[in-house]
């Protein structure tokens, strides 16, 4: 039986072996208004008949310590949906988008391991171009990373509509990801990325940043490790209610990139 149920303390499942195909993280920090419609679009894809006679799946839902009614909401979900296996994970203070997605992780069972935003941005039958690439990356289950891009958007209205700050941000840390070493990877904030199951298990464990600034360190991690990463274009649209904060979230960059310079991966190959 699927289980529904709110949960405030978990066991690590990042050691043991798979026991689906497919676990999505959604991190979510004060999601009432979006998350439903996305879930909606993720149930339609996943219970399509064309995936659901090839894959199994669940969705880890990790409330970021939400001041509104995100957990509840998310549970009143899963009730609707008794016959897909949602997980709701509440989490009593806000470690941040990083720390969500890192707990969401950590607790996966599947064999891959996708982190999606909630508020559904990221067109999620483009889960298929990750799940071709990663086949031709790792066809043995080898540690590997795939990322979703919007780098072939950059001129066109989905991101010009983007306010004028957020986009000078983006541009600043593209200067920062070529001193740091990934300038390869044109799009490391699309929060739509899927990873292997030994390539979770290398990388989450040692990820220690929670804020926005996050997935540059997943991809440093990556490349210290060796695990091989692609970029595959996806769709995606500007949706109002972004939880980025530019003016207090910027100092997080300069902060980031000190914590980079020092950091040294000590993993266990699994």
């Amino acid at each position: 039986m699927p289980m529904h149920n709110l949960i405030l303390k978990l066991q690590p499942q990042y050691f043991t072996s798979c026991s689906i195909d497919l676990s999505v993280i959604i991190p979510a920090y004060n999601e009432t208004s979006r998350l439903p419609s996305m879930l909606e679009t993720t149930l339609d894809h996943l219970n399509s008949a064309s995936i659901q006679q090839t894959r199994t799946y669940e969705l880890v839902i990790v409330d970021d310590g939400s001041k509104d009614d995100t957990s509840a909401l998310a549970l009143k979900l899963a009730q609707q949906h008794l016959n897909s296996d949602i997980r709701v994970v509440t989490l009593e203070k806000n470690l941040g988008k990083g720390g969500a997605v890192r707990h969401g992780m950590l607790h996966a069972r599947g064999n891959r391991l996708l982190m999606v935003d909630a508020d559904g941005a990221s067109r999620f039958e483009d889960l298929e171009l990750l799940w071709k690439k990663m086949d031709e990356l790792g066809p043995k289950n080898e540690p590997s990373v795939v990322v979703g891009s919007r780098a072939h958007l950059v001129k066109t209205e989905a991101v010009v509509k983007r306010s004028v700050l957020r986009n000078i941000l983006m541009y600043g840390l593209h200067t920062i990801l070529r001193i740091v070493g990934v300038g390869h990877i044109r799009d490391t904030q699309c929060g739509f990325k899927l990873f292997s199951r030994r390539a979770a298990q290398q990388i989450f464990p040692v990820q220690h940043l929670a804020t926005w600034i996050f997935d540059v360190e997943l991809l440093l991690l990556a490349k210290q490790l060796g695990i091989p990463v692609a970029e595959v274009p996806v769709q995606w649209h500007e949706v109002a209610g972004s939880k980025l904060n530019v003016v207090k979230d910027s100092p997080s960059v300069t902060i980031g990139r000190v914590d980079f310079w020092g950091q040294k991966v000590q993993s266990t190959r699994i």
